[in-house]
């Protein structure tokens, strides 16, 4: 979507609005968390799937409308049709974790959600490598069209999947209570707060992350559309690698696993810094690396994130928890982008020059991003989790214990 908007002339600002609409309108879970107990989990997440499906099938039309309306309609018109879909998703998606937790017992959880990020990310590189071959090096509308009308296909092939998952048990009483819900409290409860403030600094960050560095690479990379398909594919493969802590997570807690994964984010954003201020070649290579980085970097912390509010959420009142967590790491998450936008809009082309180091509107946003990860290793600090290791620990057992275990089997054979 965002290398189609690029074709149609979109400004740094309108990649931003496309980027953050996902996670700003989950705002809506808020009002949805009401209604989980007339409808239950499954039957909410299954309705807000099917139109989700309905608008993806509406948004593979657009690229054929070109023949009569201009770029800027057009951009209207599918900067509109991601209102829906993402309205829908809004929505249905309050029903997700709690339905999740509910069904996936506590001494499974971190393994659970790291093998269905593997999953995604499996998924998510096949899905790649068919767009970059469908696109090829200068693609034209129809070939826009044909990936979006997959997408839309598949995402009618899911819902048969999601028909299958067991449905749990209805939503806790508190959530049939016509008292109303003490939102204050929930967010002034200590371990639950500490961790939305943390999410909040993360999310300023990342927010920006896939959608920047996909125009930098368009842009000033000199990149055509296969080849940023084919790069950002590898993206995927750095999550699947995120398989290899899954019981590092339920024996060591979620917190360990956030650190390393700050400290992966803090070498990313030097990386990126380093390649749009012309200090480093902009070359595949380098591209590969970072985009290897950035997938297990975000599967890392997304997983121990949920796994972390799964922790910390009481069972009464869980699924308003899960909708204020959700809500405010993804209003953070939407509004990041837009505000990045708006300032390398302002900025421009403006360059500054020290010795060879340029400073241009990708390596301000890639610095901004950068302290912000600086600030949530700081937070992650703060966190609480009963019986969480040290991320000392983690590091020795994934690094040396673990590689000497596998090498002491080995010579045994």
């Amino acid at each position: 979507m965002v290398l189609f908007a690029k074709t149609l002339g979109a400004s740094a600002t309108v990649l931003g609005i496309i980027t953050g609409m996902m996670p700003l309108l989950v705002i809506f879970q808020i009002p949805a968390a009401n209604y989980l107990p007339r409808v239950g989990y499954k039957r909410f997440v299954f309705a807000g799937w099917g139109i989700r499906v309905l608008f993806i099938f509406a948004m593979a039309m657009v690229p054929w409308t070109g023949s009569f309306l201009n770029h800027t309609t057009q951009i209207v018109l599918i900067l509109s049709l991601l209102f829906g879909f993402n309205l829908s998703r809004g929505i249905s998606s309050c029903a997700w974790l709690p339905w999740i937790t509910s069904i996936v017992p506590q001494s499974m959880r971190g393994r659970y959600l790291v093998l269905d990020t593997a999953s995604q990310n499996a998924s998510s590189f096949v899905a790649f490598m068919i767009a970059a071959w469908a696109l090829g090096a200068a693609p034209q509308p129809s070939q826009f069209a044909g990936i979006f009308a997959f997408s839309a296909l598949t995402g009618l092939l899911s819902l048969s999947f999601l028909k299958k998952i067991p449905d749990g048990p209805g939503p806790d009483e508190a959530s049939h209570s016509s008292t109303p819900v003490p939102w204050r409290e929930i967010a002034h409860y200590p371990p639950f707060r500490k961790l939305l403030r943390m999410n909040i600094a993360w999310a300023l960050g990342y927010g920006g992350m896939i959608a920047f560095t996909v125009a930098y690479l368009k842009s000033d990379g000199g990149f055509n559309e296969r080849q940023i398909l084919m790069l950002s594919s590898i993206y995927f493969l750095g999550g699947l690698t995120s398989l290899a802590f899954g019981h590092h997570m339920d024996r060591m807690g979620s917190k360990p696993i956030l650190a390393f994964g700050c400290g992966v984010w803090l070498l990313i954003a030097t990386g990126w810094t380093l390649l749009a201020s012309g200090t480093l070649p902009t070359t595949g290579l380098m591209i590969v690396m970072l985009e290897f980085l950035m997938g297990l970097g975000y599967a890392l912390f997304n997983t121990s994130n949920l796994r972390l509010a799964m922790v910390i959420s009481p069972t009464m009142g869980r699924s308003h928890f899960f909708a204020m967590f959700q809500v405010v790491s993804n209003l953070t998450l939407g509004l990041s982008p837009i505000v990045w936008g708006l300032l390398m809009d302002g900025l421009g082309g403006s360059e500054w020059r020290f010795h060879r180091f340029i400073i241009n509107h990708y390596v301000i946003f890639f610095v901004g991003a950068g302290c912000f990860f600086g600030v949530t290793a700081i937070l992650v600090r703060a966190l609480e989790e009963p019986s969480a290791a040290r991320v000392q620990a983690l590091l020795r057992e994934v690094l040396i214990d673990g590689p000497q275990r596998v090498w002491a089997r080995l010579m045994t054979r």
